[in-house]
Order: C-alpha cells, then sequence, then structure tokens
C-alpha cells in the first residue's frame, strides 16, 4: 500500500497537479485583497481556497504515511507542514489574532524552486553565500558608522534634518547608497553651505556602492558558478551510473538468454 502511494504522490501528474492548486491558491489569495472583486465573486474565492487547503492537507497526510520519520528531515516538507498547519487555526474566538497568518500559505508558491533546476541553484547559492555575506556586510555597516561619525561631526549643526545623530546620519548614508535622490535631495544642498563636501559624498558612494556591494554580489555569482558546475557533474555522474546499471541489466539479461538456450539444446538432444 505504502509502495503504491508513494508512486502515486510522487508521479508527475500529482506534483504538476499540486503545483497548480499552489499557483491558484496564490492568485486567489491575491484577489481576496481586492474589494470589488470580493464583492462579485468572494464567496468562490473562499471556497476554492478551503478546498485547496483540503488538497493540501490531504497531501501531506499521504506524505506523512509514506516517509514517515523522514517526511520531516526535508526542509521544504516542514515548510509546507508549517502553512498547511497555519491555514487550518480559526479565524475567530480566540485565534482571532492569527487570523493574518492564515495568508501564509501563498509562500507555498516558492515550492515552484524546487520544481526550476536554475531557481534552486540560485536559492541554494544565496543561502550558502550568508556567511560570506555576512562579513561583506559587517564590513558595509563599519564603513556606515565610521561616514555617520564624520557626517554627524562636519553637517549637523547646520543640516540636522540629514546628519543631526548617528541615526539620522546612517539613513541619510543608505539613501546616499541606494543613489535614491541623493544628489539633488542631500549632496547638492550641503555642498552648497560646505564646498569641501563633495569628497565626502564621492568617496562614501565609491567605498560603499561600488565595492562593497560589487563584493557582495560576486560572492553570490561566484557560489552560483560553483553550484550550477557540481550540477552539471553530478547529472553526468548519475548518467553514467544509469548507463552502468543498464549495462549491467543487459549482461544479466544475455547471461539468462544464454542459459534458456543451453536449456534448449540440452533438452533437444534428450528428446532425440
Amino acid at each position: 500500500m505504502k509502495e503504491k502511494l508513494k508512486l502515486f504522490i510522487e508521479s508527475n501528474i500529482v506534483t504538476n497537479f499540486i503545483l497548480g492548486v499552489i499557483i491558484y491558491n496564490a492568485v486567489a489569495l491575491g484577489l481576496l485583497t481586492d474589494k470589488n472583486i470580493v464583492a462579485e465573486f468572494g464567496d468562490f474565492l473562499y471556497h476554492t481556497c478551503t478546498v485547496c487547503v483540503i488538497i493540501f492537507t490531504v497531501e501531506i497526510l499521504i506524505k506523512l504515511y509514506v516517509y514517515g520519520k523522514n517526511f520531516f528531515k526535508d526542509g521544504w516538507n516542514n515548510f509546507d507542514f508549517v502553512l498547511v498547519a497555519i491555514s487550518w487555526l480559526p479565524a475567530a474566538g480566540a485565534f482571532s489574532s492569527f487570523r493574518a497568518f492564515r495568508v501564509l500559505r501563498a509562500l507555498r508558491a516558492l515550492r515552484l524552486v524546487t520544481r526550476l533546476q536554475k531557481l534552486r541553484i540560485i536559492v541554494q547559492a544565496i543561502i550558502e553565500s550568508i556567511p560570506n555575506v555576512g562579513w561583506a556586510s559587517l564590513l558595509l555597516l563599519l564603513i556606515f558608522y565610521i561616514f555617520s561619525i564624520m557626517g554627524t561631526t562636519m553637517f549637523a549643526e547646520a543640516f540636522p534634518e540629514f546628519f543631526g545623530s548617528i541615526g539620522k546620519s546612517m539613513y541619510s548614508l543608505f539613501q546616499i547608497m541606494t543613489l535614491e535622490s541623493w544628489s539633488m535631495g542631500i549632496a547638492r544642498p550641503v555642498i552648497a553651505v560646505f564646498p569641501y563636501a563633495w569628497m565626502y559624498f564621492i568617496s562614501f558612494i565609491l567605498v560603499s556602492s561600488f565595492i562593497v556591494m560589487n563584493v557582495i554580489v560576486g560572492v553570490v555569482v561566484n557560489a552560483i558558478g560553483e553550484l550550477s558546475e557540481n550540477a552539471k557533474k553530478q547529472q553526468e555522474l548519475k548518467n553514467i551510473q544509469q548507463s552502468t546499471e543498464l549495462e549491467l541489466e543487459l549482461n544479466k539479461l544475455k547471461a539468462q538468454i544464454a542459459v534458456v538456450e543451453d536449456l534448449l539444446k540440452t533438452e533437444r538432444q534428450n528428446v532425440k
């Protein structure tokens, strides 16, 4: 029974059906945020979302039965289990404060990542790059802190709204780093009062935007390249393994055919 259910739940038809339900559920939850659509199709959308939750629950129960304790060894299975459990929280009574958590089932659309190899590689690269990116982020934070002290010291009296404190200075520097209205909004007014301030802004942009951020991007891109190469090697090894297994099966079949032929020859000689 377990083998049949395993073949059923892992089949391409069922997998693609579940992914289709995931996509529909995410779209329906988005539509339910529109008051006009809710007024016209609210009941239908609510009912279909409930059906989606039931389908998800049946899927989880089947997987729990088939895989047992091994079900929780997969991170995506844990992710699905938590979201499905949240979907069954009552929307009224003592649990009314948790109602907002029910929409988290829309995050199940992230399971699409597991079906697309390129997306899997990108997500895995981002996860594996977190330690290195963390160190680069620490360096960026240190640069922010140093330039915030400098900015607060030099420009606080004339521009308290931008550099009145360390916090305000860091926020202003963040805006400058993103290059969002930094020139006309912050830099030019400051340079009009402090002509030498251009050195401060240009040096910060060069260090933060063009060096540190490129380091972070480089770390992720390098991880993607390594994972792509590993994926190719694994696929090649898998193909070789499959070829070897097929060759072994063919050799077994040839040996069995040879045995049958020998038996037939012996039988014919006995008959004669």
